[in-house]
């Protein structure tokens, strides 16, 4: 007899029992205080909580190796000098030295984009100036955008740019100028330390206050020797850098551009005693890149205020014709915010563009 050719029948695999608590099948579902959404929705405001307590942790021990102060000027600016000057104190006060790196061009911008581009780690600071603020408008392809981009840290100084004439320039006062140079429409010569600068925009802001012409010559270089030997007739330079000339009477200063009169030239009125509402300064200060923390943003604040607040220091900032200039990081970014509006509104007015 054949043997049948029909597959042989494999047994199926017994289904496991559910387990049975109390003769009762382990319930499907779990108690309403482990229900699986619930657990996950805590594990993960854990687990979102644990970077920002590390960041915390990490920004208590900052900084533990030397932090980078990018200085968009070059060596031996005024700009450099006070970064070198401050530098030594902060240092003390961090515990790590702080490195001056000069990436001068374009107006600063160079230095800023380096800045942006950096980690968040609060060990890459650019010196921040008045320049940043003129940038933000003045130029229109740049790579960034100053103000969400970097945040502010702390403000250093703050120094007025000093209006200065020709000797042979008849005017004594401001009002006595600009009598002057609405008789001489576009034949008082302007001078300017380069388009775009503090010194230009300082000129600019003047012109259209006083309603007056004058014509605007940028200079490279120190235009001082045209301005003493009267081929420009005016000129809003920075102070440290004008004060020596006008004490030994080979330039007539007419007027200082801060709200206040100087420590310095105390009998030298503001041009807002004639123009209300005139003011302009070179100030200077610490940003970093967005998204530094909090943390170490505040750590900064605190260092770079003792430091101005130690009487040696104000002796230095002295001596160089700069005042300490303490705001918090909250106060500094207001105050780039207003430069940065002001000086926007100057630049589309006068239609400024950059060289």
């Amino acid at each position: 007899m054949k043997a049948s050719l029909r597959p042989v029948a494999t047994p199926s695999p017994k289904r496991r029992s559910r387990p049975r608590v109390n003769d009762r099948p382990y319930p499907k579902t779990r108690p309403s205080g482990q229900h699986p959404r619930r657990q996950f929705l805590r594990l993960a405001v854990g687990a979102a909580a644990l970077p920002a307590l590390s960041r915390m942790a990490w920004a208590q021990t900052y900084p533990t190796r030397p932090v980078r102060l990018i200085v968009g000027t070059f060596p031996g600016s005024a700009n450099d000098i006070l970064a070198r000057l401050i530098g030594p104190s902060l240092s003390e006060r961090l515990g790590q030295p702080l490195v001056i790196d000069n990436r001068p061009g374009a107006g600063t911008n160079t230095a800023t984009e380096a800045v942006v581009r950096a980690p968040a780690d609060g060990y890459t600071l650019l010196l921040t100036s008045v320049a940043n603020a003129i940038s933000a408008t003045l130029y229109n392809n740049l790579n960034f955008n100053f103000i969400p981009d970097i945040v502010p840290i702390a403000s250093f100084s703050r120094s007025p740019f000093l209006m200065q004439v020709n000797l042979s320039v008849p005017a004594k006062t401001v009002p006595e100028f600009i009598a002057y140079a609405k008789a001489n429409p576009n034949k008082v010569n302007m001078a300017s330390a380069g388009i775009g600068t503090g010194t230009h925009l300082s000129g600019e802001l003047f012109k259209m206050m006083a309603g007056i012409d004058m014509v605007h010559i940028p200079y490279r270089g120190s235009p001082f020797s045209d301005l003493i030997g009267g081929q420009v007739q005016v000129y809003f330079g920075q102070l440290p850098s004008s004060i020596e000339l006008i004490r030994a009477n080979r330039l007539r200063a007419l007027a200082v551009t801060t709200a206040t009169r100087s420590e310095a030239l105390p009998d030298i009125p503001t041009v807002a005693e004639f123009l209300s509402g005139y003011e302009t300064s070179a100030w200077l200060g610490v940003g970093a890149p967005k998204t530094t923390p909090a943390e170490i943003v505040e750590r900064l604040n605190r260092a770079i205020n003792s430091v101005l607040a130690d009487p040696r220091m104000k002796a230095r900032l002295a001596d160089l014709i700069m005042t300490p200039f303490v705001l918090s990081a909250a106060e500094f970014g207001k105050l780039i915010a207003d430069e940065t509006e002001k000086w926007g509104k100057v630049i589309r007015t006068a239609n400024i563009k950059p060289e």
